[in-house]
């Protein structure tokens, strides 16, 4: 059971006139559209879902992280190429540094034009990151890029209950059955992941590696099913590398009625995609037996019955 804690782009106790306004007309406050996450052609207008019995929302909705004009689009720049460097979409960058006589960061990704083509891979898999961010030179050409992959966790059931009850004027606040798809951090997350730092590997240019950037109970999760951050190596930048980076609201001291709430980055942690790797085959068994212990507890719980 849960519900939503952010609908278009505001609190669900938030009911000032900004916000009533953003869910009226299914607006997006992270980009410059409206809502894009839909369900049978409907916006949902949900960002974040809350569990009733957990104090920690959840962002649902990747466009949620790209708060602030994609503010962890610079943070990943920052970190990968060093601070002040301007973000200019993709296909307006080489003109840009020449003009400028100065490096700046390309930016190839959803909305910012200058769409990359990649090859199409036969088979499962796919080449295609969220973000591609290209270090140029003064004279315009190519320095260096890193790749950014978005994610935060999908949802089971469904949440039609509170969004019914939030677009009503007193924005009520009802549960619904939905969840999140915690199956995915293994099934879908963690594989992804190592098969695009592998890939990068092999590109001469992308001297950093891969950035992975997610709300932060989606990172602890992951970092769950990896048996703890301590068996993450951490190691330097480089090509076979891969940063985690972890994002959350800030305090609730610090939300303001009218605006949407502000993210924090809370973590960041690189480490190598051949460790990654490891740590995702090395499951942590019960001890030895355990099916036969249970199938004799079973068929002692038979007899005394029949007894």
């Amino acid at each position: 059971m849960a519900h939503l804690f952010e609908f278009f782009g505001y609190r669900a106790t938030d009911r000032s006139p900004e916000a009533i306004h953003s869910a009226e007309h299914r607006d997006c406050p992270f980009q410059h559209q409206g809502c894009t996450k839909v369900i049978d052609g409907t916006p949902t207008g949900a960002c974040t879902l809350k569990m009733i019995r957990s104090d920690r929302p959840v962002i649902i909705c990747p466009i949620r992280l790209y708060a602030d004009d994609h503010q962890i689009l610079q943070h990943v720049s920052n970190k990968a190429f060093g601070p002040g460097l301007e973000l200019v979409p993709g296909a307006q960058a080489a003109a840009a540094a020449i003009e400028r006589r100065d490096s700046v960061v390309a930016v190839f990704g959803k909305g910012w034009g200058g769409e990359l083509r990649l090859p199409q891979r036969s088979g499962g898999g796919s080449y295609f990151v969220d973000w591609i961010l290209a270090l140029l030179n003064p004279d315009g050409s190519l320095a260096e890029f890193v790749a950014v992959e978005v994610q935060t966790i999908d949802t089971i059931g469904n949440y039609l209950a509170s969004r019914t009850a939030m677009l009503e004027p007193d924005r009520t606040k009802v549960e619904s059955k939905s969840g999140l798809n915690w199956e995915n951090v293994s099934k879908r997350i963690i594989p992804q992941l190592i098969y695009k730092g592998q890939l990068l590997q092999r590109e001469e240019a992308c001297k950093k590696g891969l950035f992975f950037v997610c709300p932060s109970p989606v990172y602890d999760r992951i970092m769950m099913r990896l048996g703890g951050k301590e068996g993450l190596t951490t190691v330097p930048l480089q090509p076979h590398a891969i940063t985690f980076m972890g994002y959350d609201h800030v305090a609730p001291d610090e939300r303001v009625d009218g605006e949407p709430v502000k993210l924090k980055q809370e973590v960041e942690h690189t480490t190598s995609v051949s460790k990654l790797q490891e740590r995702f085959g090395n499951v942590d068994l019960p001890a030895a037996n355990v099916y036969r212990n249970a199938i004799q507890a079973a068929l002692s719980g038979s007899n005394a019955r029949r007894r």
